[in-house]
């Protein structure tokens, strides 16, 4: 059935039009006019009484949620629970994230994800594998006994997604150059993480196709005066993209404001690094056999290191917003335009226009989720 969206303001990612009408068939949205319906019009008319429509969110970093982890569950339904306990939040379209694990794992990741853009399960953009070709030093939360060097055997299975985007977090220092330009060509996205690289190390990845940073500051060499290191190479590269956690743990408010106005405006990805806990009421959840807890939105272990988080994509615009002083706009395009820029579906996503997908989310002036459409129906 089509539906037309009245009474309230459209920003399209651009900007924002006042007394428009946006108008969707299916799952497409058909046109973003001035027209009201007129009384013929057959189809169903929503009142957004004053509220704002946006683009919905994506995002590129997701390991679980709906009290799933995408390492237990590496199947369609899996993926298919964690992108319902994520649409309420107002993302709209995800990578499901398979943290470090065995090499049997990553291919069912791989199947699994093949199989739910299949099945079209709505918003299904590809596949991020976060390792395991990682540096021991950096290792995170993540299990060291699955680590190995990034070699070529490697490259056709991590090149072997039918449809979508296939992202790999990798140490630059744990492969070899012509490795990720191999991987580039391939048309995978290969980002820097829990890497130990230097700055020349990594503006050496850059230059052989190297595509962005997986949560920038966090296990990585820092920015010093003399010793410019993985975050430094990061911001200073205009064309790569760089994921943030804005959860107030992560990475402090400061040194985020410093790099969002350092880095390249439209290079900021707002991600959530999300864990099984978001969506769902047990704040507890197993990983590599270690039982994790979320208190007060944040994920440790027992011995208080960071395991992902318990943060959900309306709640990192908001974060942004009010603790980083970046526009709401602008917020809003770190959470969808940018991350659709970023995945190659920016002519499908991040933006409110004609033959885009109908998914978007309604907010009110507070910046709070009213309603989530995905693909024109509405999420309860």
């Amino acid at each position: 059935m089509s539906k037309a969206f009245i009474n309230g303001d459209i920003f399209t990612g651009e900007e924002v039009l006042s007394g428009y009408t946006l108008y969707t068939d299916g799952d497409t949205i058909t046109d973003v006019s001035p027209e009201s319906p007129c009384h013929s019009y057959d189809g169903e008319i929503i009142d957004c009484a004053g509220k704002t429509l946006a683009p919905g969110f994506i995002d590129i970093q997701v390991n679980g949620g709906g009290g799933v982890l995408f390492n237990d569950q590496t199947n369609a339904d899996g993926i298919e629970a964690i992108v319902k306990a994520h649409q309420r939040f107002g993302t709209v379209a995800m990578l499901p994230t398979l943290i470090s694990d065995s090499h049997e794992k990553i291919q069912a990741a791989i199947t699994a994800t093949d199989e739910a853009i299949a099945e079209k399960i709505p918003g299904v953009l590809g596949v991020h594998l976060e390792g395991p070709f990682l540096n021991p030093e950096r290792k995170g939360v993540h299990n060291p006994e699955y680590f190995s060097a990034l070699e070529n055997d490697f490259v056709p299975m991590l090149s072997a997604l039918k449809t979508g985007a296939t992202l790999v977090t990798m140490a630059p220092e744990q492969s070899q150059p012509e490795i990720v330009k191999q991987l580039s060509n391939n048309g995978v996205l290969v980002f820097a993480g829990h890497t130990g690289a230097s700055y020349q190390q990594t503006k050496v990845a850059l230059n052989n196709g190297l595509k962005g940073f997986t949560h920038l500051f966090n296990a990585m060499t820092p920015m010093l005066s003399r010793e410019p290191g993985v975050v430094g190479a990061a911001l200073e590269d205009t064309h790569s993209w760089c994921g943030i956690i804005v959860d107030g743990y992560h990475v402090d408010n400061a040194s985020l404001k410093v790099a969002i106005a350092a880095k390249a405006t439209g290079k900021m990805v707002l991600v959530t690094d999300a864990m099984p806990t978001v969506g769902a009421e047990d704040k507890r959840f197993v990983l590599n056999g270690e039982e994790i807890v979320a208190k007060n939105g944040r994920c440790a272990t027992a011995a208080d290191t960071l395991a992902g988080s318990d943060l959900d994509m309306i709640s990192a615009v908001n974060n942004t917003v009010k603790w980083l002083d970046v526009d709401w706009q602008e917020a809003i395009r770190m959470a969808s335009t940018y991350p659709a820029q970023c995945l190659g579906v920016d002519h499908h996503y991040g933006f409110l226009a004609q033959g885009y997908k109908a998914s978007f989310v309604v907010l009110d002036q507070q910046l709070n989720l009213d309603s989530v459409w995905v693909e024109a129906s509405r999420i309860d």
